[in-house]
């Protein structure tokens, strides 16, 4: 084993988890649906100080069957599911346009707390999407304007450039129209929430349901 191998692998064993006290989470009293608790978690992990809690993992696959993930925003999270927003033209909203199908995680350490989700996507319509890039900063606007997102970039001086044009167009112009922008909603089947447990009986409950109807609560062993 190298020496560098060594002290990587000194360094991540020195790691530890949780090292503030963690909530206890009765699932016997969590609410019907999946929903109310997600807000509800939402609501603690801003009020605990976690950092970025509106960040999640999406979870999709490509043309082949293998996974592809990556970090990005949550939009909202309504009675139809979770939502975010992404170009139709990116690798995922290529894959999710050949397999609608993905898995969404959200991390919140300072409580221990994992919520994933699994369900069917679908693309709303023009005009929420529309809506929905409106309603975001000018940087996201900018951002949306720059660039193909996930084409190969020949130099950092390109993006340099095409990001400064496109500032100054979503300043000047912050209701102009990106048409490869589209939000996109989780339509749940699946939803989990996990409370960590420093002497690792952790709490696992699972809501599922096979179609429109009632969820049925389960807690699975952790």
């Amino acid at each position: 084993m190298s020496d560098t191998q060594k002290t990587f692998r000194a360094l991540l064993h020195a790691q530890r988890v949780w090292d503030v006290p963690l909530p206890r989470f009765d699932a016997s009293a969590a609410p019907a649906d999946p929903l109310d608790l997600f807000r509800t978690w939402f609501a603690e992990a801003v009020a605990a100080g976690q950092t970025e809690p509106h960040t999640m993992t999406l979870a999709t696959v490509d043309a082949e069957g293998r996974p592809d993930a990556r970090t990005l925003m949550l939009h909202d999270a309504d009675e139809r599911g979770w939502h975010f927003g992404t170009h139709t033209t990116s690798e995922k909203g290529r894959q999710l346009a050949a397999r609608p199908h993905a898995a969404l995680t959200f991390y919140w350490p300072a409580q221990g707390r994992q919520v994933r989700v699994r369900g069917t996507v679908t693309p709303v319509g023009r005009a929420e999407s529309r809506a929905d890039l409106r309603a975001r900063s000018t940087g996201a606007l900018a951002a949306a304007l720059t660039g193909t997102q996930s084409e190969v970039l020949p130099s950092r001086d390109e993006l340099v450039r095409a990001s400064e044009e496109a500032w100054e167009r979503a300043r000047a112009e912050p209701d102009t129209e990106v048409e490869t922008w589209s939000r996109y909603v989780v339509e749940p089947h699946e939803a989990e929430f996990f409370q960590g447990d420093a002497e690792r009986r952790h709490v696992r409950l699972r809501y599922r349901r096979e179609a429109v109807g009632p969820w049925t609560r389960e807690l699975l062993w952790p």
